[in-house]
């Protein structure tokens, strides 16, 4: 397995697994993917159907990280994927599945299900690839006797649970970057109230996508890159997105019962890069009908999905909705499945993310390349806030569950690409508490919470709010790495 960029360099160069692992961006400022999707046989489908998520997880990872020992790479997710760390289960039977399927009901003639996602420590699906990367981390950096400094970004939810990862790790530091006041109340207090000497938070003045271009800023300053060890957990980590491919798997065999059967996936979308992962499984040959990609207000990914369009919006352009962690106008992984639309062509893919940052974005309906989305499945949709708000309601009065905003963006969206006969499983993001404010105006009343959670936002805080300023957050850093 050999891993190449999006933008070209480096063509005929070796990179590993491990090699690309702590670093996030290429030279070149694109994204790394293997330079050729490994396939699944039928066999392999069908031995895979009934391993348990931590030994199905070890079978797809080998294929995308052949350096890393079998011995090795299988202790680390049966380390990473246990009950006692996927332990915030609704219900108790379903705890040792780490993400149990949930059917709602029949829908237009289509079994409509939630894939829960998030049972994990931070109660969000960023969980299932994070901890994994903690882990990775971990046992990279003492097999080589190094250290690194992670820096991220996050609208909510990546940045708790990259923190929570990562706490109390050898050789790491993290620093985090969020939109000051941007998040929710429970959101802010999961990361702010960690003490964890390891653990920095910024709070950036501007929105996420202000955080987000400081990361990519920083990791294209080399020098500095190299010199103070930077890393980054963000959804361009490519080790991020192929452990996230796993529970495409999961639950394409939770709700079905034999590999003849299709099924459709939405996925509540800002960043690309959960909804990336279902294009990979799908490269890979899982039998996927559809991927539905919702979007909120901030529906960039959504007008391009209808016309072909990409335009990316400044930061006045982009709206603080009440499903916050898509409230992303420039999604960092879909350069990689522009690279699969235009056949892998990385100068293509240079030219057009050019374009994006001269130019705020490019238009492939015009030049013809548009019509092949249709090859890989891809459909979208938008929600609203009042959708929002009517979705969780409508759930809770049909089937008894409690869902949270985002999630409420998928079921809305899903409910528009029902087909008889497929399935459709929602790809749920997190539990209802992270998003209060919004549940009481839907239900009026308290959304769930785990008792380990009780009383967090009374906790103390430990923050430092920066300019918008990448100069700034590079001081930051330097001064804590000495």
């Amino acid at each position: 397995m050999n891993y190449i960029s999006t933008r070209g360099a480096g063509i005929g160069e070796r990179h590993t697994f491990s090699d690309i692992l702590l670093g996030g961006l290429a030279k070149d400022g694109g994204l790394y993917l293997p330079n050729e999707y490994p396939k699944v046989s039928a066999d392999e489908l069908a031995r895979w159907r009934t391993l348990p998520y931590a030994d199905l997880a070890f079978e797809i990872l080998r294929k995308f990280s052949d350096d890393i020992p079998d011995e090795d790479l299988r202790e680390l997710t049966r380390r990473t994927y246990t009950a006692q760390v996927y332990c915030n289960v609704r219900d108790e039977e379903n705890a040792a599945q780490i993400t149990p399927l949930k059917t709602l009901g029949v829908e237009g003639g289509a079994p409509l299900s939630l894939l829960e996602l998030s049972n994990g420590p931070t109660l969000a699906f960023k969980d299932m690839a994070m901890q994994l990367l903690g882990n990775l981390f971990e046992y990279t950096l003492a097999k080589h006797g190094q250290t690194l400094n992670i820096l991220g970004a996050t609208s909510g939810d990546t940045g708790s649970a990259a923190e929570y990862a990562m706490r109390g790790k050898k050789g790491i530091r993290v620093f985090m970057l969020s939109p000051h006041k941007k998040m929710s109340a429970f959101q802010t207090a999961q990361m702010y109230s960690l003490q964890d000497p390891n653990i920095f938070n910024i709070a950036v003045e501007g929105v996420f996508d202000d955080c987000q271009d400081i990361v990519k800023a920083v990791s294209n300053d080399h020098a500095f890159k190299a010199q103070q060890k930077i890393g980054t957990v963000n959804s361009i980590n490519w080790a991020r997105v192929v452990a996230q491919v796993v529970y495409y798997f999961k639950g394409y065999f939770a709700a079905t019962k034999s590999n003849d059967e299709r099924v459709s996936f939405t996925v509540p979308s800002g960043n690309f890069g959960n909804v990336c992962a279902g294009h990979i499984a799908r490269m890979m040959g899982l039998p996927v009908e559809k991927l539905v990609v919702a979007t909120n207000e901030n529906d960039v990914l959504d007008e391009f999905f209808r016309t072909g369009i990409y335009r990316v919006r400044k930061s006045s352009e982009t709206y603080h909705t009440s499903s916050p962690s898509m409230d992303i106008s420039k999604a960092s992984n879909f350069e990689r499945f522009v690279f699969d639309l235009l056949g892998r062509d990385p100068a293509r893919v240079l030219q057009l993310f050019r374009d994006v940052e001269e130019k705020g974005g490019f238009d492939l309906q015009a030049s013809g390349d548009f019509a092949r989305v249709q090859e890989f499945g891809f459909v979208s949709g938008r929600s609203s806030h009042d959708d929002r708000v009517d979705t969780i309601r409508d759930v809770f009065e049909q089937y008894d569950t409690m869902i949270d905003t985002h999630t409420a963006d998928g079921v809305k969206v899903a409910r528009e690409h029902l087909q008889a006969g497929i399935p459709m499983i929602v790809l749920e993001t997190a539990q209802p508490i992270k998003f209060g404010e919004t549940i009481r105006e839907a239900l009026e009343r308290e959304p769930e919470r785990p008792a380990a959670f009780s009383g967090i936002e009374d906790l103390p805080q430990r923050f430092v709010v920066l300019a918008n300023d990448a100069e700034r957050v590079k001081a930051f850093v330097a001064e804590r790495t000495r």
